[in-house]
């Protein structure tokens, strides 16, 4: 149960609508990292916004490698440097256009495509604060698993500003028939 009193019934082989504290007039923010989940989160709210006339705002977030193993036992271990941060974000970037316009292509609806340095749920509920909804994948961690990992949904649904709907990972066995 999240924060608002809503249920998240993370075995529904359905999207999971989940009303937020308030709508915003924005359009749908969706949430892509490349996986199947995000992908089919991608596609769903694609269907949505040609249906409401809306633009999707696609977010990648990523984050910089916190260390680099050291090569041998005598070698410090190292963060990036600020050439491999600019590396990561223009590698994100061009994965979040590519992606971007291989869907709008298929589908006909504006996408703006970001790419954004930080936690993915974060860069979420920051960029999606005036949206009329946020769209995501499900990984599938239900569970012992899902309360010891966190989950991005799961933290998107306890503190979005808008309804989130969180697609399940069409790859999940026993959910399609």
């Amino acid at each position: 149960m999240s924060e608002n009193g809503a249920m998240v019934d993370q075995s529904a082989s359905e999207p999971v609508r989940v009303p937020g504290a308030s709508r915003g007039d924005g359009g749908i923010v969706v949430g892509v990292d490349g996986s199947p989940g995000s992908l089919a989160a991608l596609e769903w709210a694609l269907a949505e916004a040609k249906l409401r006339g809306v633009t999707i705002d696609a977010v990648f977030a990523w984050r910089p490698p916190e260390f680099y193993p050291a090569p041998n036992p005598w070698t410090p271990r190292m963060g990036p440097s600020g050439e491999t941060a600019k590396q990561l974000a223009n590698e994100a970037t061009a994965e979040i256009t590519r992606i971007g316009e291989e869907a709008a292509g298929r589908h006909g609806v504006k996408i703006r495509c970001e790419a954004v340095e930080g936690h993915p749920a974060e860069a979420l509920i920051r960029t999606g604060k005036d949206a009329a909804m946020l769209v995501v994948g499900s990984r599938g961690h239900g569970g012992f698993a899902g309360v010891l990992l966190g989950s991005v949904s799961q933290h998107v649904v306890a503190h979005a500003r808008c309804p989130v709907v969180i697609v399940p990972d069409p790859g999940r066995e026993g959910l399609r028939p």
